[in-house]
């Protein structure tokens, strides 16, 4: 029998890489952990990973988190003792066609966003820093010297021995088989060595994730699948300093391996493993090798590495990795049970974030929340349509064939759709409607001229795509006349109860104790002032309230909402979204349109903006919002799900002779970049506060109220800010996606949140924020000359704190 403890305050199940990693850093930070391994550290996929380390990311803050792997895995030896085989010998990524030199050169502009600094190398360059490799179709390169290579085992011992030094408890041949729970609170975790008290778990379970979860009732999307690679025999000329080499054209990777070379890819058609279950007693084991699937793979290395024609294979690998829906790992405290805490699904780059994503669950587990955004990773960005096996396996499937694929901007996934639609979906469809996919959600994107022989499709690219003269007339249309979007995606809430205004005043940042009737935008904060929400709140009751977010943020704002109501305070959030359709007219001929098909009163005396009605439209009761995400007068009409035909079609009729049409997510993009309007996950969130982000007159700072968050905003108002979001303009033929870098007066002052083309003022757009760590005020922001780096060259912009469009809000209010 093993000598268990009788209790701990953190239970880490899962003795890999992560769980390793988050046991080093609770320990570190003083927290009483023990991690329980079912057989021996590694054994289970970390044990026969390939240990590339790479760095970047399109996002900012998972950069950081895979720097900090780096900034680690630097010192862990010197600290432990135990060799981690880590060296810093560089990445490098190749390109071998003009859209894939002009996504790699973007890679390149966010690195230098991100403050890593990425070299744009020639064919000729690339190949002296790595001989071995034929160039002849190589077009250019990249090369981010920071990055490296680790022993996957050693760098795991490692962090395990500072867990050790550091107070944890780690025990392996110790097996969980339940977690005992009562009235949803965590109480213990049963072994088949007994019982050990705990107040908190923490999942990195690797391919046993999703079923050790399910067990407790949270839901982890995740699918084992089979992952190859070779390992050779010593190669002449490979020497120890050979960069890491990544060829996406060619679905491979490459890095030294004492003398030889690791030699794995990604193939479009991947095989999955364990559908049944993961057999019994797996450990330290590999799969069959399967010859016949990896011949493409080999094919295409040989193309680019002769020599490993003539190469011994010392070991073929086929070993079972973690892959999820999206591509991207899970972190964070499951919204179905409290303090149960998931890092798991690393998508075959679990070496590359085990230091970072490790110290990111154990912040997370220790403080109650995370050390910055972690939004792309966080395991509430999943909902409805991933508790479904077969469904995230076909999406996994594709995921993972895209994993060196052209990362397309705008790109959409196809697998396992339709799945949610809104009734309108075949009517749409019939008008054109090319759909995009958000949590399950069949949405329109923009509608192409079938007649004029448009293409009812996307063609992807890296310069202007083939929807972008669509998305023009759907924009101008709304600017002149007036649209319908299909909008039935929303994620909308109930909350109910006599203490609904109390709860929701001291969540919400702006003041929601308004009469029934009134719609007030708002944000939600945490402890430091970050958004964590940002949604529109209807008082429909004296008890209730309307609450709508967006499509993508259902489970994560509803996590939030419902774990802030305050303790003892009668007040119960309900999902609603399935119960009702949401039509969104919108343009300066939108009351005209309302007027025709309700007797209602839409005069801006009886209808102002900012309130809430119900109204009748074809036999229809329709809650009817006045408001906007798209700069224009109109309102968003929420309907039962089973009238929205009948609603549709009379708006339809009636807005015929004033030009109605209908318009799709993508002219709503170009729509609110020319107003300024913020979207969460990309200009705003938990790292962004109200003020930075121009948004402090949504907060109730002026009145006697208590809401989260309300001392950081205090604070940081005396204070002032460090960061300010202003909107850059660029010519008409610079395309900007987001993330190209900003300079002020020559030097690096921040990065693009979101980009885009705005079809009235004809120029392209960009969100940012302008930093400097001396302090940001509207006159710095404003006295800067400013240029952008897009794909790896500097262009002149325009800065502004203002709305391009509207700026006194007149069209709204008309």
């Amino acid at each position: 029998m093993t000598d268990l403890p009788a209790s701990s305050k953190v239970v880490i199940v899962g003795g890999g890489i992560v769980g390793c990693s988050t046991a080093y850093h609770l320990a570190k930070l003083g927290v009483e952990v023990t991690l329980l391994e079912q057989n021996k550290l590694t054994s289970g996929s970390t044990w026969h990973a390939a240990g590339l380390v790479g760095q970047l990311r399109t996002s900012a803050n998972i950069t950081q988190l895979l720097g900090y792997s780096v900034d680690l895995y630097k010192k862990l030896e010197a600290e432990t003792g135990q060799a981690t085989g880590w060296k810093m010998n560089g990445g490098m990524r190749l390109a071998c066609n003009q859209e894939r030199w002009t996504e790699v050169k973007r890679q390149a502009t966010t690195a230098h966003s991100f403050g890593l600094d990425m070299q744009l190398l020639t064919p000729k360059e690339a190949q002296a820093l790595w001989p071995l490799m034929n160039v002849d179709d190589v077009v250019g390169a990249a090369f981010l010297p920071t990055d490296g290579q680790a022993n996957p085992a050693d760098i795991a011992a490692g962090l395990a021995k500072g867990a050790r030094m550091a107070g944890a408890k780690i025990v392996e041949g110790v097996s969980v088989t339940s977690v005992e729970i009562e009235n949803g609170v965590i109480k213990a975790v049963i072994t088949n060595q007994g019982r050990i008290a705990c107040g908190k778990v923490v999942a990195c379970c690797g391919l046993w994730t999703r079923a050790f979860a399910k067990s407790v009732g949270v839901n982890v999307p995740l699918v084992p699948m089979q992952h190859q690679y070779i390992v050779t025999e010593k190669i002449e000329g490979v020497t120890p300093n050979l960069p890491t080499l990544r060829d996406p054209d060619r679905l491979t990777y490459y890095k030294e391996d004492v003398g030889g070379l690791v030699m794995g890819g990604y193939e479009p058609n991947p095989v999955y493993w364990a559908k049944d279950g993961i057999p019994e007693g797996f450990h330290f084991t590999l799969l069959e090798n399967n010859f016949d699937h990896f011949e493409p793979i080999m094919e295409l290395a040989l193309g680019r590495v002769p020599t490993l024609a003539n190469a011994g294979i010392k070991q073929m690998i086929n070993g079972p990795e973690s892959f999820t829906p999206d591509g991207m790992f899970i972190l964070g405290e499951a919204p179905e049970l409290k303090n149960f805490f998931v890092g798991a699904g690393f998508n075959a780059f679990g070496i590359a974030s085990g230091g970072g994503a490790g110290m990111c669950l154990a912040e997370w587990v220790a403080k109650g929340e995370a050390p910055f955004d972690l939004w792309p990773a966080d395991i509430r960005r999943f909902g409805r349509p991933h508790f479904d096996d077969d469904w995230i396996r076909r999406r996994t499937y594709e995921a993972y064939g895209k994993h060196y694929t052209m990362a397309w901007p705008s790109e959409e996934h196809h697998s396992g759709r339709p799945a949610r639609k809104s009734p309108l979906y075949e009517t749409l469809k019939n008008d054109g409607a090319v759909f995009g996919e958000k949590l399950g959600w069949e949405r329109p994107n923009w509608f192409a001229d079938v007649k004029a022989g448009e293409a009812q499709h996307d063609i992807y690219t890296y310069q202007r795509p083939n929807w972008h003269a669509a998305v023009g007339r759907e924009h101008k249309v709304c600017r002149e006349a007036a649209v319908l979007f299909d909008q039935t995606s929303f994620a909308k809430f109930a909350l109910k109860g006599p203490d609904a205004e109390a709860a929701l005043s001291w969540i919400a940042a702006n003041d929601v104790a308004k009469p029934v009737g009134a719609l007030v935008y708002t944000q939600m904060l945490n402890d430091k002032g970050g958004i964590e929400a940002d949604v529109t709140v209807v008082r429909v009751k004296p008890d209730e309230y309307y609450i709508v977010t967006g499509t993508g943020y259902a489970t994560h704002d509803f996590d939030w909402i419902a774990r802030n109501i305050p303790k003892g305070m009668n007040a119960q959030l309900f999902d609603v979204t399935s119960a009702s359709s949401v039509l969104v007219l919108m343009g300066p001929k939108s009351r005209e349109i309302l007027q025709a098909v309700t007797h209602a009163d839409f005069s801006k005396a009886a209808f102002p903006f900012g309130t809430f009605k119900t109204i009748g439209i074809a036999g229809c009761p329709v809650n009817a919002l006045r408001v906007t995400y798209v700069g224009e007068l109109g309102w968003e009409l929420h309907v039962p799900i089973e009238y929205a035909t009948a609603v549709y079609a009379a708006l339809h009729e009636a807005g015929e002779k004033f030009g109605l049409r209908n318009a799709g997510y993508r002219a709503i993009e170009t729509l609110r970049l020319e107003k300024g309007y913020r979207a969460w996950a990309s200009d705003i969130g938990p790292d962004h506060t109200p003020d930075e982000a121009g948004l402090g007159w949504a907060v109730k700072l002026k009145k006697n109220i208590a809401f989260k968050g309300r001392e950081a905003v205090t604070n940081q108002r005396a204070k002032g800010v460090k960061k300010m979001l202003a909107t850059f303009t660029a010519a008409p033929e610079v395309i900007l996606y987001g993330r190209e870098t900003i300079y002020r007066n020559g030097k690096r002052a921040g990065w693009l949140t979101s980009g885009g083309f705005g079809h009235t003022i004809r120029k392209s757009i960009g969100l940012g924020y302008v930093r400097n760590p001396e302090g940001v005020t509207a006159d710095y922001v404003l006295s800067g000359t400013y240029e952008l780096e897009v794909a790896g060259e500097r262009v002149p912009c325009e800065v502004t704190l203002s709305p391009l469009y509207d700026p006194k809000m007149e069209r709204i209010k008309a």
